[in-house]
């Protein structure tokens, strides 16, 4: 049976990670550790913000991470260096399943939609960049209804806009917490673990399957 299924973005179909190289030129080996809590806070600061109900757009909240992250290092970044950071951010490299795992998932008859913390515009370009706009039936932001991840309105969103119910539609994710989110709000998910040493939340909410890369997940629900 089709199904209706929703990608999130940022580190399940593009590596957030690829940015690191770019760091390297500018703050040398702490690159990695860098990159890493410029990620958590960008995700502290969305949930913060929806909490609070006081949205702000995606980008804001990775620009303050990274204001954040540069003060935290002492890093001292320049101006330039950190808009180079943030338009690098618009043009991350996808992982190597990628493509293959949309393609297998479009050629069984499924309906693709990118659902992402991101504004619709930053996605479409994102996706447009990597040459992947093709495989999807629409993209799906949270800007919509002001709010993020993993907010129950914002499943709700995804389920009004792809015109399905949640029975028939799947959440598919990196992230553990937009797995958990989703899984609550009574859709289907997959929990995409991209590394051997990630760790699901201990919540008693678990993911419909959990698969190492899109090519096993279209291989599951084939």
């Amino acid at each position: 049976m089709p199904l209706k299924i929703a990608f999130d973005i940022y580190g399940t179909l593009f590596d957030i990670q690829g940015v690191v190289f770019l760091l390297k030129g500018f703050i040398g080996d702490l690159a990695e550790e860098f990159s890493l809590t410029w990620r958590n806070k960008q995700l502290e600061y969305s949930f913060r913000k929806g909490l609070m109900q006081d949205y702000e757009d995606f980008s804001i909240c990775t620009r303050q991470a990274l204001d954040y992250t540069s003060d935290y290092y002492q890093a001292d970044l320049s101006d330039s260096q950190k808009d180079s950071l943030l338009k690098f951010y618009k043009e991350l490299p996808p992982f190597p399943d990628t493509v293959n795992g949309l393609s297998d998932l479009v050629e069984s008859g499924h309906k693709l939609y990118a659902f992402s913390n991101g504004k619709c515009e930053d996605v479409e370009a994102l996706l447009n960049a990597a040459d992947l706009r093709k495989f999807f039936t629409g993209v799906v932001s949270v800007d919509n209804v002001k709010s993020f991840k993993p907010d129950p309105s914002v499943y709700l969103h995804f389920l009004r806009e792809s015109e399905s119910t949640a029975s028939e539609a799947w959440l598919v994710s990196s992230n553990p917490f937009d797995v958990i989110g989703a899984t609550s709000a009574g859709l289907q998910s997959a929990w995409v673990k991209r590394s051997f040493g990630a760790v699901f939340d201990p919540w008693g909410i678990e993911p419909t399957i959990t698969v190492s890369d899109l090519v096993e997940f279209s291989e599951r629900i084939s």
